[in-house]
């Protein structure tokens, strides 16, 4: 029977538009498919956007609906779920909270203090804001407590709430200094700042940054005190929350909110919650005996409640007595000493076959969260179908949301799910879901990767690719997003002795780690890839991975020495290999790292080396690249004439017809941006303040655009001091207007040299003497 109202109309308009077709109220199509009303009624009015399949088969049993109308009805809920999913080019902060929890109840009294705590924060009454610590056994509710309270309405922290996943459990928690990282990249610090800043520095600007923040900062399943206490911050307006399983009793001056399970009453408040208040209150004695059985964990008693919530036709009695036979027949999986595997078992037995091979599955799924790709990988199933188990998965409890379109287990339930799957699927299964995973992640890996290199970019089309890979932005964001699981992959290929997999995934990633220098992975990325090299006997290969991890170790971890023994063991492969780009790539490097600790003339040999090889290996995009830092070393040598004849250089080699298809558009633009900026410092030592000028106005803007704020800062100040000189006093004012502009994306000594620069030209004074520095 058709419906008449078409594909295109919204799922919750459709269903009521069926309902009404039948002449059913909610509470009929409630019984006669056993989809509880009130999950009907916030279909209907689109407060559930997530349905699953199991749901839509129930309703359509419930309706009577032929085969076209139940297809029309699955598709519209489809269209739902990739409706709710931010669209394309929107940022979202990869510290978004997860979705709280609708049907929060009890811990009031714990609220009640970390409230408080919250508007102590915002009227900044003591010398450091107050930070808290709820601690307690797994599955009590700590993250939940923490987002609730970063989520109420009438929070006083208009900045909004943050949280970083500290995964304390795992066997590589989150170093503090990665968790600085994360943070200061969502608070607005570019990349490219970041890798310009030492670990002292990065924590600095953290602790700049959190004192002018009037925030609620989420440290989540912290494992140590060494993990949080860099964390915490000394001024300003922002109020941690660290949720943790320990007391974390090393730490001084926070409050303590510790959680038990929830009491009989607040048990009970839960299940009328979710359940509805007429079942409970129709027989209370089953509804305590189901508590008691959850031994009060608001985990496992959401979970069995969530079970119950879809199945009006069963009384809360025989709820109790399944949650009973079950805690008798399997093993028990403790929390502390609660046993909480009734209410898991209960619900993993009423999945369908498909849904419950998913969740056993999940557990090999690496990382916090994940979104519905491996997941239809590891499961071996069309990625409709996997979202489909996924949303049944979360409709029953057994799967949480989190932030965007991804989903996290809990890890008492991943737990579960891990002993669920060794105990059902076998090693075998388990070996080829593990190898469909890591083969996928790969080469996803590589083609994402590739996207930044100038000799493959897009990869071919191909539809039945499971992310969308269409542009640089989309493959940047994959490879972000699923770092856990391809670098989770990348390590198991290393363990089976892939060698050359794993030099194929860490030569994709070499252009793009430029832009995700903040990571924190790239040293271990091209120590295996190093190590792959020297185990198949190929030195050239061995050398080009010891040339990205002398970048690796400087750029990403600020371990110079190693980078330069690094490079140095690359250049002396390279030469045993007869490798002579790889050479000029080790010199290149080396004359880096000498140049960053001031030991100009020794990085002045290393940059003629390396253009002298370039030049015998045609390769005129490295020729530039060593040419622009060649210009940075002349002019701390003195040598300012040979600067600027090395960027006229630059300049010709970049117009010649010959190298017009050999040189990528993004290379061209960042080496006519680079030269510029470094040769105009040449021209401002030396006072020639029309060229300055004239190279200045050419990289005004494109700085800003990359999110270099720094740099951008120093070509606003420099242009201006230039433009004054020059008596452009109006123009000048702008341009130190624009430093301040910028606000604290620049550092202080900037913005208070054009506060000076803009005061003189107020007075009608020159402006004040300076010393450029890059």
């Amino acid at each position: 029977m058709g419906t008449g109202v078409g594909i295109t109309a919204p799922f919750g308009r459709l269903l009521r538009a069926l309902r009404h077709s039948r002449r059913l109220t909610i509470e009929e199509l409630a019984e006669a498919s056993g989809v509880s009303g009130r999950a009907i009624g916030d279909m209907e009015r689109g407060r559930s956007r997530r349905p699953h399949r199991g749901t839509i088969t129930a309703l359509a049993q419930g309706l009577d609906l032929d085969e076209s109308a139940y297809a029309e009805l699955l598709a519209a809920a489809r269209a739902a779920r990739a409706g709710a999913r931010p669209a394309e080019g929107v940022r979202v902060s990869p510290l978004t909270l997860p979705r709280g929890v609708r049907d929060f109840v009890g811990r009031q009294a714990e609220l009640t203090v970390l409230r408080a705590l919250a508007r102590e924060a915002a009227e900044g009454r003591g010398v450091a804001p107050p930070a808290a610590v709820v601690s307690g056994p797994p599955g009590s509710g700590k993250t939940s407590l923490a987002v609730r309270l970063a989520e109420e309405p009438e929070s006083p922290c208009p900045d909004g709430a943050f949280l970083v996943d500290m995964r304390g459990l795992d066997d590589r928690p989150l170093p503090a200094g990665q968790a600085v990282a994360v943070l200061l990249s969502a608070w607005g610090v570019e990349d490219a700042e970041l890798a310009r800043l030492t670990a002292e520095e990065r924590l600095a600007r953290y602790h700049e940054l959190a004192a002018g923040l009037r925030a609620v900062l989420v440290l989540d399943n912290a494992g140590s005190e060494a993990q949080v206490r860099p964390l915490l911050p000394r001024a300003g307006r922002l109020l941690v929350v660290v949720t943790s399983r320990r007391t974390l009793a090393g730490l001084e001056g926070v409050r303590r909110v510790g959680l038990g399970v929830l009491s009989r009453q607040e048990s009970a408040v839960l299940l009328r919650a979710v359940v509805g208040a007429g079942r409970v209150d129709a027989e209370p004695g089953a509804a305590e005996a189901v508590g008691a059985l959850c031994g009060h964990l608001p985990l496992a008693l959401r979970v069995a409640a969530n079970w119950a919530a879809t199945r009006t036709h069963w009384s809360l009695k025989r709820l109790a007595g399944r949650l009973a036979d079950e805690d008798r027949r399997l093993d028990a999986l403790s929390a502390g000493d609660l046993r909480v595997n009734s209410a898991f078992a209960l619900s993993c037995s009423r999945l369908a076959p498909e849904a419950a091979r998913m969740f056993r599955l999940l557990s090999l799924l690496p990382g916090g969260d994940f979104s519905a790709a491996p997941a239809a990988v590891v499961a071996d199933v069309p990625l409709p179908d996997a979202e489909d188990l996924l949303e049944e998965l979360l409709e029953a409890g057994l799967l949480m949301t989190s932030r965007q379109d991804r989903y996290r287990l809990h890890d008492l339930l991943r737990l579960y799910a891990a002993a669920r799957h060794r105990s059902q699927d076998g090693e075998e299964r388990s070996l080829a879901a593990r190898s469909r995973l890591r083969h996928w992640a790969l080469d996803t890996a590589v083609l994402a990767g590739r996207w930044h290199e100038p000799d493959y970019g897009m990869p071919p089309a191909d539809p039945g690719r499971l992310v969308a890979l269409d542009d640089r932005e989309q493959a940047a964001r994959w490879i972000r997003a699923e770092g856990d699981l391809w670098l989770a992959a990348f390590r198991e290929a290393a363990a089976h002795g892939e060698h050359t997999r794993v030099a194929e995934v860490a030569e994709a990633m070499h252009w793009f780690s430029d832009h995700w220098v903040s990571w924190g992975h790239w040293v271990e990325v091209y120590e295996r890839a190093a190590a792959a090299g020297a185990a198949l006997g190929h030195a050239a290969l061995e050398a080009t991975h010891r040339n990205y991890l002398a970048w690796a170790y400087w750029a990403c971890a600020r371990r110079h020495d190693e980078a330069v023994e690094s490079a140095t063991d690359a250049l002396r492969l390279a030469g045993a290999a007869g490798d002579v780009l790889q050479q000029a790539w080790a010199h290149a490097y080396l004359g880096w790292l000498r140049d960053a600790v001031g030991e100009a003339a020794s990085a002045a040999d290393h940059y003629h080396r390396a253009m002298a090889l370039f030049t015998e290996a045609d390769d005129v995009n490295g020729y530039l690249q060593v040419s622009c830092g060649m210009i940075r070393v002349l002019r701390g040598a003195g040598r300012g004439e040979a600067a600027v004849e090395t960027c006229r250089g630059i300049m010709d080699a970049l117009a010649d017809p010959r190298h017009r298809d050999r040189i990528p558009d993004n290379v061209r633009e960042f080496t006519v941006l680079t030269a510029l900026y470094a040769v105009s410092f040449v021209h401002l030592d030396e006072g020639r303040w029309q060229d300055a000028v004239d190279a200045l106005r050419s990289t005004r803007g494109q700085f800003d655009a990359r999110g270099w704020h720094k740099q951008a800062g120093k070509v606003h100040l420099h242009l201006a001091h230039a433009l004054a000189c020059l008596g452009e006093r109006a123009e000048a004012a702008a341009e130190y207007r624009a430093v301040l502009a910028l606000e604290d994306r620049v550092p202080a000594d900037v913005r208070d040299e054009a506060r000076a620069g803009l005061a003189a030209l107020t007075a009608g004074r020159p402006a004040p003497l300076t010393r450029f520095a890059q």
